[in-house]
C-alpha cells in the first residue's frame, strides 16, 4: 500500500496550503471576533479557486475529483479555521452529497451548479428539541397534499440556521415507527412560514451560526423531495461522509495546534534553554505526532475505501471518534506546554481547543461513535431505549 500522494495530489494540497496560509488568516481572524461568518465574495472566492464541491460530479459544476482530493483541501483551510473552511466542508462533506446520491436529476441540476459555483450554502437540519442522539424521535412532520409537500415543526442545533440559503430538513414523513417514517425535504430559506429563532453563541465554532428553526405549515414543492418515507437509511449513509469531513476538522484543529507549538518550545526559554530541551516536552511531542498520524490514516482509509460511493459506517466512525478524542487530547497539550500563553486569547490555541472540543459533539456524539463502531464489530444494532 503506498501512502505517497501523486504529483496532481501534491500539487492541490500546495496550492490550497499557500492560498490558505496567505490570504485566510485575517479574515480568520475578523471572523473570530465578529463571531459572524465569512462573507459571499470568500465563499466566491473559494469557488473559483475551485474549493467547492471537489468531490461533486462534474456535470453539476463539480470538480469530479475524489473524495481523498477533498479532504486535502478541507485540511488546509481548516488549519486556519473551522468558520472559514465551513463552506468548503458543507459543499464537500455536507448534505450537497445526499443531494447527489438520492435526490431526482431536476432538483440535482437546480442546486448543485448554485453550491459549486458559490451562489448557494445548504446547510443540514436533523436535531429537535428531543431528537438528537435519539434522531428517530424526530417529530417534524411532512406531509405530501398534491404537488406541495407540508412541514410543521421545529429544528435545533442547525450549524449555519439563518446564514444558509436552503437546508436538508430530516422529517417524519408517514406514520410508520421509527427510521421506516423519516425522509428528507429540501427547504429553501425564503419559503413562506419558515423562520429562525435567536442566533445561538457557543463556547467555540465562532462565525459557525446556529439558532432553532421554526415550520408552521410551510409549504415546499414535491420536487423538493431528497429521500422519501422510508429512506433513513440511505441518509445515514450520506452522513457516514459527513462523519469524514468532521475528522478532517479535528485533524486540521489537531495539526495546526501542533505545528504552533512544535515552534513555540524551541523558541522559548526556561531555565537557561529551550522548552524542547526538557524531556517532558519531547515525550508530549511524540505523543501528539502519533496521535495525529494515526488519526490521518484511519481518515485516508475510510475516503479512500469510499470511492466506490459512500464510506462504510464502520471506517467512518472509527475515524471520527479516534480524531474527536485526539483533538482534544492534543489541543490540551500543546495549551499545557505553552503555559499561560497557551491560556491567552492573544494566541491561537485556545481557540483551537474550543473548536476542537465542539467537533466531538458535532455529527454524533463520540460515545455513540463508539455504540456504532461495537454494533458493526457483531453485526447487528443496538437499541438503547429502556426495556429493548
Amino acid at each position: 500500500m503506498d501512502f505517497t500522494l501523486s504529483e496532481e495530489q501534491t500539487a492541490l494540497q500546495e496550492t490550497a496550503r499557500r492560498y490558505a496560509r496567505n490570504e485566510l488568516p485575517d479574515i480568520a481572524r475578523q471572523v473570530e471576533q465578529d463571531d459572524e461568518p465569512p462573507g459571499r465574495d470568500l465563499v466566491r472566492e473559494f469557488a473559483k479557486m475551485g474549493f467547492l464541491g471537489i468531490n461533486l460530479d462534474a456535470e453539476n459544476g463539480g470538480a469530479g475529483l475524489s473524495h481523498f482530493d477533498a479532504v486535502l483541501v478541507l485540511e488546509e483551510i481548516a488549519k486556519i479555521s473551522s468558520a472559514i473552511a465551513f463552506p468548503v466542508f458543507e459543499s464537500c462533506f455536507g448534505p450537497v452529497l445526499a443531494i447527489q446520491h438520492f435526490a431526482p436529476e431536476d432538483l440535482k441540476r437546480r442546486i448543485i451548479p448554485q453550491v459549486c459555483s458559490g451562489e448557494m450554502i445548504v446547510a443540514i437540519s436533523m436535531s429537535e428539541p428531543d431528537a438528537g442522539s435519539a434522531l428517530t424521535d424526530l417529530k417534524t412532520s411532512a406531509k405530501i397534499d398534491g404537488d406541495r409537500i407540508i412541514i410543521n415543526g421545529q429544528k435545533r442545533w442547525c450549524s449555519g440556521a439563518g446564514h444558509a440559503d436552503a437546508y436538508l430538513v430530516y422529517c417524519k414523513m408517514s406514520d410508520e415507527p421509527g427510521a421506516k417514517g423519516i425522509g428528507a425535504v429540501l427547504v429553501e430559506k425564503d419559503a413562506p412560514g419558515f423562520t429562525f429563532g435567536a442566533r445561538e453563541h457557543h463556547m467555540g465554532f465562532r462565525g459557525i451560526p446556529s439558532a432553532d428553526m421554526y415550520f408552521d405549515n410551510v409549504e415546499v414543492s414535491l420536487s423538493n423531495m431528497v429521500v422519501p418515507a422510508g429512506g433513513f437509511r440511505k441518509l445515514m449513509e450520506a452522513f457516514d461522509l459527513e462523519r469524514c469531513g468532521n475528522t478532517t476538522m479535528s485533524l486540521a484543529i489537531g495539526q495546526s495546534a501542533f505545528d504552533y507549538v512544535r515552534d513555540y518550545v524551541q523558541e522559548r526559554h526556561q531555565f537557561g534553554k529551550p522548552l524542547v530541551d526538557f524531556q517532558a516536552v519531547q515525550m508530549s511531542l511524540a505523543e501528539m505526532k502519533m496521535k495525529l498520524d494515526a488519526s490521518r490514516l484511519l481518515l485516508y482509509r475510510a475516503v479512500v475505501n469510499a470511492e466506490a460511493g459512500l464510506p462504510s459506517i464502520n471506517d467512518s466512525s472509527v475515524a471520527k471518534c479516534f480524531a474527536n478524542e485526539m483533538v482534544r487530547d492534543v489541543t490540551g497539550k500543546a495549551m499545557q506546554l505553552m503555559g499561560g500563553y497557551g491560556y491567552s486569547g492573544a494566541y491561537p490555541i485556545e481557540q483551537k481547543m474550543r473548536d476542537g472540543w465542539g467537533w466531538g459533539i458535532a455529527g454524533g456524539a463520540i460515545d455513540i461513535q463508539k455504540t456504532n463502531i461495537a454494533a458493526a464489530l457483531v453485526g447487528r444494532r443496538f437499541s438503547q431505549r429502556s426495556g429493548s
